[in-house]
């Protein structure tokens, strides 16, 4: 088909690089008005602090500056922290790969937005109270107070590792796809990114991270919605979207398979999601360090809710254009044809053919492709560089440093993971093993951290031996897992069962689909042939079980020993008395309060500063507040 064949006259035009630069433009000067203009104004008004709350902690970072340039002074709004929320999981890899996945193996992945759902409700009201009560800046600050420093530092390398393996892929899949569309060199386009993204989050911090990626998520919202719009208008109707897809066997939500070996069962997504979304969104770094720029429990709350609300739109925007894609090319594969050279590919080429003469489309949608990008990239940045500061210099080397040093320490870690992310982008295009590998290590960090949180949170009676033990076995099944797996793909004793495709309407050069046959797996061992879902629920199950078990055999923790801030609120029912020991200003806040007390605390509401009752530790223990 002639459809097919005329990708090659779409290039970008002068409207589509004008909308492109406008973006950067707005990037780098959301970073300078934060950085100059919007800081003069809030740094002469501090945030206030009780008299109580001074005693019980002193001030983030030792310094109102360092505290406003990487928490924005915990005072930051609701609606761009909950945006802010969205950009750390919508980059280009989940625009472009959640496409290319309904593409070749249907629309089982959709319900991925249930265990999103869920996913909040327990980020909520599980982990998000014990970090607002415990006022950190670090999450991994938690690890040093509930079992020791050791903790602490592992985790938070295994975090720093984390980020520095994902911040090439950031850069990397949406420059391709602009270099697709300009011809641009990839690493030209990823290097004048990644100056643009460090030089904003260089001089603005959190403030500038938060900011920008609202409008950025807008932007990249907005221009994948009106792609959408128009392809279905081009496909002439929803109707014969999903007639399309349910003839090509897309439409698939029923697929209650009991196998693990299952890519996409219905089992598979719905647990497997729900783990993977709850060990990033409830204890990651980059996720916590928003979550404590608001000023209380309740605005966090509201984030989070806010934050679910969009992701799961983006989502099934995302899922919805994958059906797109494949309702255009049901005929003639992109990939057998010669179009595209991978899956991630897809999406940039749909556009392309169908609204590339459309002056200034292909423009917002490569616009909206690295807004996603810019945005996880700042938020990874500023909070990978905190965890430097603050677990790894001040914690594990126990180094004390002046609010200069500080400073300095922050923006030099800032800009040298800038050229860290560069360089990686020329060792990724080499290896394309590289890729497989950092899925690899996000899957073992994700699941231990996850593992160590809720075992400290979640089970009173561990301890730091157990932590420890729970640590390593839950790092070495999921990375014997993960990396048996990538390994048996790469030598091709694995492989991925797509759904069928087509190629009756592709040039003649392209006649014959390439032979898909059944694939006798039985002989590879059992655990690396497990769906990709199933890694993170095992890692987490590994290290709180294992933890558990070496906690009990060699000593568990006395719990009337233990602060009940310490502990999810959800078990504080279960707690003895003593662990809700009453503070200079909680004295009569005891269980065997009278009226007496309330009318005191109704006098001392109205005579002085307003109490925040938003944070409840929950059970029998007193009202605690985030303040």
């Amino acid at each position: 088909m002639r459809e097919y064949q005329d990708f090659g006259q779409f290039h970008f035009h002068w409207a589509d690089y004008v909308v492109f630069v406008l973006m950067i433009v707005l990037s780098t000067g959301t970073g300078v008005y934060y950085g100059y203009f919007k800081k003069e104004k809030t740094a002469k008004k501090l945030p206030h602090a009780d008299v109580e709350d001074a005693a019980k902690r002193t001030t983030d970072f030792g310094s109102s500056k360092m505290n406003e340039y990487l928490l924005g002074s915990r005072k930051l709004k609701i609606f761009p922290v909950a945006m802010s929320l969205v950009g750390s999981y919508v980059s280009g890899v989940t625009i472009l790969g959640t496409v290319s996945e309904i593409y070749n193996f249907g629309t089982q992945y959709w319900l991925i937005v249930v265990a999103i759902v869920l996913m909040a409700i327990v980020v909520s009201t599980v982990y998000l109270p014990v970090f607002a009560a415990l006022r950190v800046g670090s999450s991994y600050e938690y690890l040093e107070m509930r079992f020791n420093s050791t903790i602490r530092s592992i985790a938070s390398i295994m975090f720093v590792m984390d980020e520095i393996f994902f911040l090439p892929i950031i850069l990397y899949v949406p420059a391709i796809a602009f270099s697709q569309v300009t011809g641009v060199n990839t690493h030209i386009v990823s290097g004048v990114i990644c100056v643009v993204c460090v030089f904003y989050t260089l001089i603005g911090g959190i403030k500038a991270v938060v900011h920008t990626d609202a409008w950025q998520i807008i932007v990249m919202f907005v221009s994948v919605v009106i792609v959408v719009i128009l392809g279905t208008v081009y496909a002439d109707g929803f109707t014969d979207i999903f007639k399309t897809a349910a003839e090509g066997g897309r439409i698939i939500f029923g697929n209650i398979n009991p196998s693990p070996y299952e890519r996409q069962s219905l089992w598979a997504v719905l647990i497997g999601g729900f783990f993977y979304w709850t060990s990033f969104n409830s204890v990651n770094q980059t996720m916590v360090q928003r979550y404590m720029s608001l000023p209380s429990l309740r605005n966090a709350q509201w984030s989070v809710a806010i934050f679910t609300v969009g992701i799961v739109m983006f989502i099934s925007v995302c899922c919805f254009a994958g059906l797109l894609v494949y309702n255009f090319y049901r005929n003639c594969d992109p990939l057998t044809a010669g179009l595209i050279s991978n899956d991630d590919q897809l999406l940039p080429v749909y556009v392309m053919q169908t609204v590339g003469n459309l002056h200034g489309i292909p423009g917002l949608f490569i616009a909206g492709v690295f807004g996603a990008a810019l945005s996880s990239l700042s938020v990874v940045l500023n909070s990978t560089a905190l965890v430097v500061l603050e677990d790894i210099v001040k914690g594990c080397f126990r180094c004390k440093l002046s609010e200069k040093s500080s400073a300095i320490l922050v923006k030099t870690c800032i800009v040298v993971l800038g050229g860290i992310a560069v360089s990686l982008v020329f060792v990724l295009e080499k290896l394309s093993g590289i890729l497989s590998v950092a899925t690899s290590v996000t899957a073992i960090a994700a699941g231990t951290t996850c593992g160590l949180f809720t075992l400290g949170m979640l089970v009173p009676w561990s301890n730091h031996k157990g932590a420890l033990a729970g640590a390593i076995a839950g790092a070495l099944m999921s990375g014997w897992i993960s990396f048996g797996s990538q390994i048996s793909f790469a030598k091709g004793d694995l492989v991925s069962q797509k759904l069928p495709i087509s190629v009756v309407d592709c040039p003649a050069n392209v006649t014959t689909v390439p032979d898909d046959p059944f694939y006798d797996e039985s002989d590879v061992f059992p655990l690396y042939r497990l769906s990709f879902h199933w890694i993170n629920p095992i890692g987490i199950a590994s290290t709180i079980l294992v933890g558990t078990i070496v906690s009990f055999l060699t000593g568990p923790t006395v719990l009337k020993k233990l602060d009940a801030d310490l502990l999810s609120p959800i078990i504080h029912k279960f707690l003895p008395n003593e662990c809700f020991p009453a503070t200079e200003s909680e004295t009569e806040l005891t269980r065997d309060n009278t009226a007496q007390t309330l009318t005191h605390l109704l006098g001392n509401s109205r005579a002085g500063p307003k109490m925040d009752h938003e944070t409840v530790a929950g059970g029998k223990g007193p009202e605690r507040n985030m303040k």
